[in-house]
C-alpha cells in the first residue's frame, strides 16, 4: 500500500472514529464505527494503462480513487426510526439513510449544500413556508443554510450527499435528530 493511500485510508478511519455517538449508542457499549474495507483486488481493480490519465499531471501528485461496497459499511442507528451508513470523501460526505414510517428529522440548518435522492418511499419535506411531497425516483437540491425538516410516510432509502464534508458529523456537534420511541 502506498503512502498516500496509507494516510486516505487513516484520515477516514479517524474521521469516523470522530463522528458523533447519540444518546442511545451512548448507553450501550460503544462500538467504533468501522469504515468498509476497500477494494482493491481482481477482477474489480486490474490495470488499465493509458486509461483515466491526464497529461501533466503525474502518477506521485495524483490520488488514486477508492471504491467501496456499501453494503460492507457499518451502520450507524441514531433511533428506532433512523439508521444510516456514511462515508466522507475529501470535500464531500455520502450517507445512505434507513427511514422508517414516521421517522422525523426537525428542522435544521447547515453550510452545506444537500443533495437528496430517494430509492424508496416517500416523505413530506418542509422548507421556507412550501411543504414538498417526495417520492422514490425524485432529488432535491438544498441549498447551504436552508432550513428544511423531513417527515417520512413510509420506509424510505435515502441517498444524500453534501459538500462540503459534513464537519459536524465528524466532530460530534449534530444533534438535531431526537431519539425516537
Amino acid at each position: 500500500m502506498t503512502t498516500l493511500k496509507r494516510w486516505r485510508v487513516c484520515s477516514a478511519l479517524a474521521a469516523l472514529a470522530l463522528m458523533p455517538m447519540t444518546a442511545l449508542a451512548q448507553q450501550q457499549e460503544a462500538t467504533p464505527i468501522q469504515v468498509a474495507p476497500t477494494i482493491t483486488a481482481e477482477p474489480d481493480v486490474v490495470a488499465a494503462p493509458g486509461k483515466g490519465v491526464k497529461a501533466g499531471v503525474s502518477s506521485s501528485r495524483a490520488a488514486v480513487p477508492d471504491l467501496f461496497k456499501l453494503d460492507a459499511q457499518a451502520t450507524e442507528t441514531l433511533s428506532p426510526l433512523i439508521s444510516r451508513q456514511v462515508l466522507h470523501g475529501a470535500q464531500s460526505t455520502f450517507v445512505k439513510w434507513t427511514m422508517k414510517k414516521g421517522a422525523v428529522v426537525p428542522v435544521h440548518s447547515h453550510p452545506n449544500e444537500q443533495i437528496t435522492w430517494f430509492l424508496t418511499g416517500s416523505a413530506e419535506v418542509y422548507s421556507q413556508g412550501r411543504k414538498f411531497t417526495m417520492r422514490a425516483g425524485e432529488i432535491m437540491i438544498i441549498p447551504p443554510n436552508v432550513p428544511h425538516e423531513f417527515h417520512f410516510l413510509e420506509d424510505t432509502i435515502d441517498i444524500d450527499i453534501f459538500a462540503p464534508q459534513r464537519q459536524d458529523w465528524i466532530d460530534g456537534t449534530a444533534s438535531y435528530i431526537p431519539q425516537q420511541k
